[in-house]
This record gives C-alpha cells, sequence and structure tokens, in this order.
C-alpha cells in the first residue's frame, strides 16, 4: 500500500498519523499496519533486514542517521566512554540500542549511558531491546528530525525515567540539554556542557565535540 493511500489506523487518514507523529512518509512502515506493531517487528527487521524502526503507538517508524550525525554520535560514544570506563560507572550504548520505554514505545537513542546502579549484580541483560531506560538520551539532531517528533520522543523519555536529554544540533553547533521536558538549556560554542545529576565532574566543551570532527559537513559557525 502506498504512503499516500489512506489507512485505517483509527486515525481518519494517514496523514493523521504522520502529523500526529511528526515524521516524513518514507520513515512509516504501513506492513504491519500502523497502530498494530509490535517488538517482535522491530527485531526482526534489524534481523533480518538490518533496517532500525522504533516502535511509536504500534507504528513502526524507521530510525534515519545520516554520514554528519553519525559522525557526532562517535565522538560522543568517545567522550563518554572516556570517562565512563576508567571509573566503572555504567555502560555507553551506541545508535542500534533499544529501549522498552514506559509507553509501550521501542526508542532507539543515538547515544546513551546507563549507570551501574541499573545492573545490582553486576551484569548487562542479554536482551534484544533493554527492558529499562537510560539515565541519558541523546539525540544527534538530522534534517528529518521535526520539532513535533522530538517533542514526543523528549516526552516519552521523561516519562519512562530517562534523567536527562541531550539534543546534539551538528548545523547549527548547539546541545541542548533538557532535565525535563519544558526547561531546555541551549549551548553554544564556548560553553561546557555537564549532567552533574547524572555524570557528576562530566563536562564536554561544545566547540570541542564539533572540532573533533575533521571534514566539515556543512555545520554553520
Amino acid at each position: 500500500m502506498a504512503v499516500s493511500e489512506v489507512a485505517n489506523t483509527g486515525q481518519a487518514t494517514l496523514a493523521d498519523l504522520l502529523d500526529e507523529l511528526g515524521v516524513a512518509p518514507d520513515r512509516v512502515f504501513l506492513n504491519p499496519a500502523p497502530g498494530s506493531a509490535t517488538e517482535q517487528d522491530v527485531t526482526e527487521l534489524e534481523a533480518k533486514h538490518n533496517r532500525l524502526c522504533e516502535l511509536v503507538n504500534g507504528t513502526l517508524v524507521e530510525k534515519v542517521m545520516e554520514t554528519p550525525e553519525s559522525v557526532i554520535a562517535g565522538v560522543i560514544v568517545t567522550f563518554l566512554n572516556t570517562f565512563v570506563l576508567p571509573r566503572k560507572l555504567g555502560i555507553v550504548t551506541v545508535p542500534d540500542g533499544m529501549y522498552r520505554l514506559a509507553a509501550g514505545s521501542v526508542r532507539i537513542p543515538d547515544v546513551a549511558f546507563v549507570s551501574a546502579t541499573r545492573f545490582p549484580d553486576g551484569r548487562v541483560p542479554a536482551e534484544a531491546i533493554s527492558s529499562f531506560a537510560p539515565d541519558l538520551a541523546i539525540e544527534v539532531l538530522s534534517p528529518s528530525n521535526s520539532e513535533r517528533e522530538m517533542t514526543l520522543k523528549v516526552r516519552e523519555y521523561f516519562e519512562s525515567g530517562v534523567l536527562a536529554v541531550w539534543l546534539v544540533d551538528p548545523r547549527h553547533r548547539t546541545v541542548t540539554v533538557l532535565e525535563a521536558p519544558d526547561a531546555p538549556v541551549v549551548y553554544h560554542d564556548g560553553d561546557l556542557v555537564t549532567v552533574d545529576h547524572v555524570l557528576p565532574e562530566f563536562s564536554l566543551a561544545v566547540s570541542e565535540l564539533f572540532d573533533a570532527c575533521s571534514l566539515d559537513f556543512g555545520c554553520e559557525r
């Protein structure tokens, strides 16, 4: 079924669904029908077709990451692991780490930190989809991410127990830090990003983050 066709999703039209999700039509899977997808569909798509999809209100939404976002995510992982691993503070997951959220959704942050306190036995569960929310969720914004999509995702993160969310914008060289859904703080070149209630003493210079990329991917300066 073409994306432009009307689907029986509990919405008036597919256009209503796209407006609710805030995503482009080519990122929405219509098989299984929106509203009926499950976690099994998420894991099978990844295992059989190497396609990452989030589960949002029973709808499969493909996760898109272009080269600039991938590079930035890798840099963030490096900075976090350099701080986290020697101190045995927890784990850092990369852009294919899936998390089951309280809203019944599956989200895949580009980078996430999970405190060691979540693993009282010292072992990370062998789960395709983590049964816990991360402490810190980081999203590297791409041109395909709308304000509506990110607002919905941020709200789900906090409803599920995430303590902080970073929205990293490579094109404008900013990092927006949220410790609550409606309390964004924007950091620019020359600023230090901290998250003391999650990782005390950790800091990351915005300029250092973006300058760590050796190539200019069109970031505005």
